[in-house]
């Protein structure tokens, strides 16, 4: 199942990866699948920023989507898998596409290029030539303060002319240029936000959805927020938010995914909380506050 354009909106989850003794944990990813698919979400994200997707080989990252897909048909939810990929050289890029192909996910989330800095007209000739390589759709994730470059709007609305560049995931840190970016976009390209603690203002201010890791927590209390504005009960959903705004917070009080995995496994949905070095588990003082947190939900 590809992603339309018209489709790309709402929840979506960029899912957590479990291990267990230095293995991805399947019997931990198929319950958490299963656990998620009965949630209202539009869409998955399966190995990015948030699912450790640096620490993945293939054979793991290809499992992560077979086992994924999997669960999600016997549960009868028929949304969209997207897998996350990141890198510097334009070349491997486009060979990790032609080499996950046959994968079974629905499209790709595609970091800007890290530690290189290249130019606006780098960065539109690098994601020109990923979206001539596959006919799957792309959405861009634009996180200047872990790639170290900005794609501008100038440059994202080029990009967005072509018609497997489907949306943007909005991490660029800048009120300013997302507002801008919403007000001048085509209304079949997505602006999703990725700031957890901007959900409810980038919501507001015209996004299309989000891309949301503290939906892992509360994941229905995250989406009536949108639907609520969407119904046009923005004192209902303003209310909402002021109960959740303090989750991202906590949930991001140490590299991320830290604490989620975390509560995860104190909630008994995995069976570690283990993460791949260099990320470490939580310290015994946020340990100690997610404990709190979770006895008062």
């Amino acid at each position: 199942m590809e992603t339309s354009r018209s489709a790309l909106q709402g929840i979506w989850l960029p899912l957590i990866t479990p291990f267990r003794d230095g293995a991805l944990d399947e019997p931990s990813l198929r319950r958490l699948v299963a656990h998620y698919a009965a949630q209202p979400l539009d869409g998955f994200i399966l190995g990015a920023t948030t699912g450790e997707g640096m620490s993945l080989d293939d054979d793991e990252t290809e499992l992560l989507v077979s086992i994924t897909r999997a669960v999600l048909e016997a549960a009868g939810r028929h949304i969209p898998i997207y897998l996350g990929l990141s890198g510097s050289d334009t070349r491997k890029l486009v060979k990790a596409l032609d080499r996950t192909t046959a994968w079974g996910m629905d499209g790709y989330l595609i970091a800007c290029p890290y530690y290189t800095r290249p130019s606006q007209e780098g960065l539109f000739a690098h994601f020109s030539a990923l979206a001539d390589s596959t006919a799957r759709p792309i959405i861009i994730y634009n996180i200047p303060y872990r790639t170290g470059v900005n794609l501008g709007n100038e440059t994202m609305l080029r990009l967005a002319e072509r018609p497997n560049i489907v949306g943007v995931k909005d991490c660029c840190a800048d009120p300013a240029q997302s507002f801008d970016l919403v007000r001048h976009k085509s209304a079949d390209f997505a602006v999703l936000t990725g700031e957890d603690p901007f959900y409810y203002s980038a919501l507001t201010q015209g996004a299309d959805g989000a891309i949301l890791a503290s939906a892992h927590i509360r994941t229905a209390a995250f989406v009536a927020i949108r639907d609520k504005l969407l119904a046009g009960d923005q004192p209902g959903a303003l209310a909402d938010w002021q109960r959740l705004t303090d989750l991202p917070r906590l949930l991001f009080a140490e590299p991320s995914p830290g604490a989620i995995k975390h509560w995860l496994w104190r909630a008994g949905l995995i069976d570690s909380p283990e993460m791949r070095m260099p990320m470490v588990p939580v310290s015994e003082v946020l340990a100690g506050r997610i404990e709190a947190a979770l006895g008062e939900t």
